[in-house]
């Protein structure tokens, strides 16, 4: 492949990526002349640095094109995809800081590799060709494994690194595979030739198994069943925080990597593909729900819950079209602001030598922290589906999309499976404002001030969209002019 000579100007679309690597790079030289006590300044530079990379993508500074040969796209469904990532990653770093601090625990890398991690995210929903989708989404898969072992004192934490990068070796493995037929089968590794050429080609057996094994190392990255084996494992054994992190912001880079494989890519074999992802939302939801009714753990919860919200998300994707993609796009990014908000809920009643990972640890909590227990019922509301929430909507959004769609049956599955889903979010709830607080010593709280106005901001900010919803669905249509 011929890259010819170009200027710097040529470059301003990757500003924002730029922005990022050049922060990282930075911030990781600075960090090896801080003291423990300076090392707030990692902590700040960092949120800057997502900051100034959101503003530029607002600004729409760079405007929309591709460069490096077509292998980077800069389009509306990118820079909403990368301000929602951006967002969600910064909310991590803010949850993080007090919960790491508190242990003695908190090194400038974890920031590093958090960057890192966004600049993969961000880099894989601007992927226009194979290679570049592969490598970037590498790029946030190792910085992930790290970041789930970053606390090298636990058992727990090492073992979930472990089968994290074994069992995500698999996957890339599986998609690298499904690249590589599509590959031999096209001969160019550019998405929009490969569309052209399976237009030509039509349902070539070895190109309809290559997208087979695509879907499959997606279904992985997403935690969609039976390819979740790997999701409650890791949610449970790495730190609180990073939890947060690995279960929020990258299913939203799941989705764009979907949208440019399947859709842009593998667009031609729509029929094909939005089977098998129908196929994997109906037993994501029903290992996902019947997995967490019998949870009583709640990062385990949250991590079958998880399965159950790709299922729904799935059948968005599914459904195909700009509908189906529009209301998958906002699906994911209210996913992740439901997640985001649920596990900070979680790292903030964690202390040293306590982890509030057990159902029992919420007992009579509206007791002993009203404040505390009020956001959590607005985040399992939320999550749960109740209206008028975000969570609602976004069920609402996907379930009329396949409707709309021809899939009556789908959507059929999906409220079934949400009234089942609303009884493990309401056992949350009834453990804390129905239940006894337990006669032992008093729930510590961290004095973490701005973790609890974040945690605020991001659980009332689900009752604000949830009844203000429109403009955040209508940036998620414009995005495919819908």
């Amino acid at each position: 492949m011929n890259f010819p000579i170009r200027t710097a100007a040529d470059f301003m679309p990757l500003l924002p990526e730029l922005v990022i690597a050049g922060g990282a790079f930075a911030i990781l030289l600075m960090d090896l002349f801080l003291s423990t006590r300076t090392r707030i300044a990692t902590h700040v530079l960092s949120l800057l640095t997502l900051g100034v990379a959101a503003a530029l993508l607002l600004a729409g500074i760079g405007g929309h094109s591709t460069v490096l040969s077509a292998m980077f796209v800069r389009d509306t469904v990118a820079d909403v995809l990368k301000v929602a990532i951006l967002l969600v990653s910064a909310m991590g770093m803010v949850y993080m800081w007090g919960y790491l601090r508190e242990r003695d625990q908190y090194q400038g890398e974890v920031s590093v590799l958090m960057l890192f991690a966004t600049l993969g995210m961000m880099l894989l929903v601007s992927a226009g060709n194979l290679a570049m989708l592969y490598v970037s989404l590498e790029m946030l898969a190792l910085c992930s494994y790290a970041l789930v072992v970053a606390d090298r004192d636990s058992p727990a934490g090492s073992e979930a690194g472990i089968k994290y990068f074994v069992l995500g070796a698999l996957a890339s493995g599986l998609l690298l595979y499904g690249m590589s037929l599509l590959y031999g089968g096209t001969g160019s590794l550019d998405l929009a030739t490969i569309s052209a050429k399976l237009t030509a080609a039509g349902s070539d057996p070895m190109l309809v198994t290559g997208v087979v094994f695509c879907v499959a190392g997606i279904a992985f990255k997403f935690g969609a069943a039976p390819f979740h084996m790997w999701l409650p494992d890791v949610y449970t054994g790495a730190a609180a925080p990073m939890t947060l992190f690995v279960g929020s912001a990258p299913k939203i880079a799941a989705f764009g990597m979907t949208y440019r494989l399947l859709e842009q890519g593998a667009g031609p074999l729509a029929a094909h593909w939005q089977m098998l992802l129908a196929g994997l939302a109906v037993l994501s939801l029903l290992f996902g729900n019947l997995s967490a009714l019998m949870q009583s753990q709640m990062k385990r919860l949250l991590a079958f819950s998880t399965v159950s919200h790709v299922g729904f998300l799935f059948i968005g994707l599914a459904a195909g079209g700009k509908e189906g993609f529009s209301a998958a796009m906002f699906y994911a990014i209210s996913y992740a602001l439901m997640a985001a908000a649920g596990f900070g809920a979680v790292t903030l009643l964690s202390h040293r030598g306590y982890e509030a990972d057990r159902l029992e640890d919420y007992r009579g909590l509206s007791q002993r922290s009203p404040w505390m227990a009020l956001m959590i019922l607005l985040v399992m509301a939320s999550m749960a589906g109740v209206p008028p929430f975000l969570g609602f909507w976004s069920k609402w959004a996907v379930l009329w999309a396949a409707i709309n769609q021809g899939m009556l049956w789908l959507a059929i599955v999906g409220v079934i499976f949400a009234v089942i889903g609303a009884y493990y979010y309401l056992r949350v709830i009834k453990v804390m404002y129905f239940e006894a607080a337990p006669e032992a010593e008093p729930m510590q709280f961290r004095s973490d001030v701005a973790g609890r106005w974040l945690l605020t901001a991001n659980a009332v900010g689900l009752l604000v969209l949830g009844i203000f919803f429109d403009p955040l669905m209508n940036w998620c249509r414009q995005a495919f002019g819908f």
